[in-house]
Formats: structure tokens, sequence, C-alpha cells
């Protein structure tokens, strides 16, 4: 339901999106070759650990908390078109929650009030193991949307391994989405 949200969201405003600029990460604009996005994000101190399907992956450092950042390719693998921001998982609920509400905090304080937000536990219990149970079997949602010039940024908590999640920040530019999707409508 949370990813529904996402796509729903994203979807919405690609198709009625006329926006003028690329949406940043790190300064940087989410727009041209993968190349040049991926040199740039090194300059800024991140280390490339992989590449595999279309996603380039770092190591590195984002406000101040360790965090893989997977930089997405368009269908063609030419262009960058989305940043991924893992933080580093964990099997404390209190710990995803508080990284949570601090992420919330600061990108509503930059962006106002999210577009949508709906944050749900339907668990009972008040123990971590309870707590992170609920997250395993996708009864979770704990998601925040803003709709910013040039695109659309989501901060989610999401299930990763057996009993573990991790906080996730998306950067997702609706210019490269727009014309991906104008690609594919023409490929149909």
């Amino acid at each position: 339901m949370k990813k529904a949200l996402s796509i729903f969201i994203v979807c919405f405003f690609a198709i009625s999106c006329f926006a003028q600029e690329h949406l940043s990460f790190k300064g940087i604009p989410i727009t041209g070759s993968m190349t040049e996005f991926c040199r740039k994000l090194s300059e800024k101190g991140f280390t490339k650990i992989s590449t595999e399907n279309n996603i380039i992956s770092f190591k590195g450092v984002f406000t101040g908390r360790k965090a893989t950042v997977g930089v997405g390719a368009t269908a063609d693998g030419k262009n960058v078109r989305a940043v991924v921001v893992f933080f580093e998982e964990t099997e404390n609920w209190k710990t995803l929650v508080n990284t949570y509400e601090y992420y919330k905090d600061i990108y509503t304080r930059k962006y106002g009030i999210p577009l949508a937000s709906k944050e749900y536990n339907p668990s009972q219990e008040n123990d971590n193991f309870s707590l992170m149970y609920e997250l395993i079997q996708d009864k979770v949602i704990y998601q925040s949307v803003w709709y910013v010039n040039g695109g659309t940024i989501d901060i989610n908590i999401d299930k990763y391994g057996s009993l573990s999640g991790v906080v996730i920040i998306r950067y997702m530019d609706i210019q490269n989405v727009e014309t991906e999707i104008k690609q594919n409508i023409d490929d149909i």
C-alpha cells in the first residue's frame, strides 16, 4: 500500500507536471548522463561500490550519517532519473522511527508540509519484536511525500532482511520520468 501511494503520486505529477527545473541531490541536478552525475557524486566524497540493472551504488555520508546511495538510470541506461538513499539497517524499531521522524522534520522545514503522509503500525504490543514483526509482514506504513520544484521526494520505513528495517529517501526527477513515459507510449 505504501508503494502504491508513491507510485500514484509520482505518476500523477509526471503526467501533469510542466517543471522547468530538475530536482537536485546534494546540489547536483538529477539530469544528464549517468557518467557525469556519478562523477560529481564521487567528487562529493561518495565511493562507487557496484553497478547492476541500470543502478550504480555508492557508499558515503549523507547529512552526517553513513548511507548507501543508488543512482537510477533511464531504461536505456544513459541518463540519470532518480537517486535513492538507504540508511544503515537496524533491528530496533525506535531507531527507525526516530530516523524517519528526523528526516520528515528537516524535509518539512525545507519543503513545507508533505503532500501525503501516513504513519501506521497495527501492533497492539509495545515491544521491539512485535513492532518489527509487523514491519516484516508489510503491515506498517511510515511514509511522507513532497512534491517539489522538479520532482518528488519520498521518505519511508521499509523492511530489510529477516527482522530489520531501513529508512529510505527517494528523489525522483519528474522531467526524466515524463520523458521515459513518453518513450514508452511511443513503443506501444
